[in-house]
């Protein structure tokens, strides 16, 4: 079983994010997905962003992984 983490996009650079949770930033590959923006949210799994996801779905993972949202 795999395990994808709902991060916030803080920056953009060519193909990598600096991505956010709870305070602690890290980068990411971004190259599987497109049109992405500083505050958009995206899974992450093994360094790479996987899938761009919006607010509501965030707050349904976080509540099904039993944490709080910031």
């Amino acid at each position: 079983m795999c395990l994808a983490l709902p991060l916030k996009v803080v920056s953009l650079s060519e193909n990598t994010a600096m991505v956010e949770r709870a305070g602690v930033r890290f980068e990411v590959d971004t190259r599987l997905v497109n049109d992405l923006s500083p505050g958009d949210y995206v899974l992450v799994h093994a360094g790479f962003a996987i899938q761009k996801v919006d607010q509501q779905d965030v707050s349904e993972i976080i509540n099904l992984i039993g944490q709080d949202l910031e």
